[in-house]
């Protein structure tokens, strides 16, 4: 093989390479964050730290290699920045971990697989988006949303009996409290699913947010670093207030809480938010979208082996269903963005999940008369 098809190849496996990596990076991070969090790492805390570990290791890199080509931030980009690190660091991440914390990381992580679903409805919502029933692809967008929403209420409120895997025969009964049969566990679960919706709420506001802060501020490392730094300070605020200045959930050692903070700072804030964008602009989000299953799966297998987690029959059949509607919903938007590039005369034959198009003024998106598409995005990490 020479060298020029080595690079070819190489080209070509490389998104693959890195999307399927990053999703064994996510599942570890819904791992070892929940038995963190069970254990007693304050959830405030945690987000601090994940976040300053994020800001102070992507740095050096966006000084280096944005230093000539750093736009100037202007009152309007910096609201913007200011509403990004609340949507994500500070109500997503805190909400995503309180929601771990209640249930488990296999539960976690397939309930985070609506999120598409869900920025397809506040894309609606918002008139970014514009259905056309009569047509398939828009009738598939909507039945694949609507299938969604009932594989995630089938998680919540189905059980069922426990999946048995090899590993797992002849290990003893391990009992979950939040997935108990008491009344107490019922409420915790219950409690924790609804904090995951309102992480995967602010998550998709936080795309639509960023979509539209890169149209004018196209940094996209220096942008990473100030919603980093900016989300910390803001959870280290939050954190003082509740905790009431107490300095004892402040204080780590050499253990899994320090390794937890850095992994997640490291890999699912700082790297993972770098990647995608690579990903997402040599392919598009459908691809990166596209594999969000197996970081469900990876996550299932780890937390069983890991933390002796039981997963019931119901989760297993809830995430089956959300996953047939997500790929309706990937189908309706890959066939909408087929039939914006034949009207508009292709893309450079690029196979994307099309941004909300529409004509710029400044840093102001003004959305055109027709209709108009918006990314969904790959599934979060907290």
């Amino acid at each position: 093989m020479t060298s020029d098809s080595s690079a070819k190849l190489f080209q070509k496996l490389k998104p693959y390479v890195y999307i399927v990596l990053l999703q064994f990076g996510y599942a570890g991070m819904y791992v070892i964050s929940a038995a963190t969090l069970k254990n007693g790492m304050n959830h405030y805390v945690l987000v601090v730290y994940r976040n300053v570990v994020a800001a102070a290791i992507i740095a050096p890199f966006a000084l280096w290699f944005e230093r000539e080509k750093r736009p100037k931030i202007t009152p309007l980009i910096f609201l913007k920045i200011v509403a990004l690190a609340v949507l994500e660091p500070v109500l997503d991440q805190n909400f995503y971990y309180m929601g771990a914390k209640l249930t488990n990381a296999s539960f976690s992580a397939a309930f985070y697989n609506i999120l598409p679903a869900i920025t397809f409805t506040l894309a609606i919502i918002l008139r970014m988006e514009k259905i056309n029933i009569r047509r398939r692809r828009s009738q598939a967008k909507v039945i694949g949303t609507a299938i969604t929403v009932v594989g995630a209420i089938l998680m919540i409120l189905y059980k069922g009996p426990i999946v048995h895997f090899f590993w797992t025969k002849g290990r003893a009964h391990h009992i979950n409290v939040a997935a108990a049969g008491t009344q107490a566990g019922t409420t915790n679960w219950l409690k924790g699913t609804s904090m995951l919706f309102v992480s995967c709420i602010s998550w998709s506001l936080f795309f639509i947010v960023q979509s539209n802060t890169l149209e004018s501020y196209p940094a996209k490392l220096t942008l990473t670093i100030l919603i980093c730094a900016i989300g910390a300070l803001l959870s280290a605020t939050v954190a003082l207030v509740v905790e009431r200045g107490s300095a004892k959930p402040w204080i780590i050692g050499l253990d899994m809480r320090l390794f937890t903070a850095v992994y997640s700072g490291i890999v699912c804030s700082g790297v993972a938010y770098y990647v995608q964008g690579i990903v997402m602009q040599e392919r598009g989000p459908v691809f990166v979208t596209a594999f969000n299953p197996l970081c469900m799966i990876i996550t299932a297998l780890m937390g069983s082996i890991i933390l002796v987690e039981e997963i019931p029959l119901g989760r297993v059949l809830g995430a089956a269903v959300i996953v047939i509607g997500l790929y309706s919903l990937i189908w309706g938007k890959g066939n909408d963005h087929l039939a914006s590039s034949s009207n508009n005369g292709g893309k450079n034959g690029v196979t994307e999940l099309p941004m909300a198009m529409g004509t710029t003024n400044g840093t102001r998106m003004e959305f055109a008369g027709g209709p108009t598409l918006i990314e969904i995005p790959a599934i979060k990490n907290p």
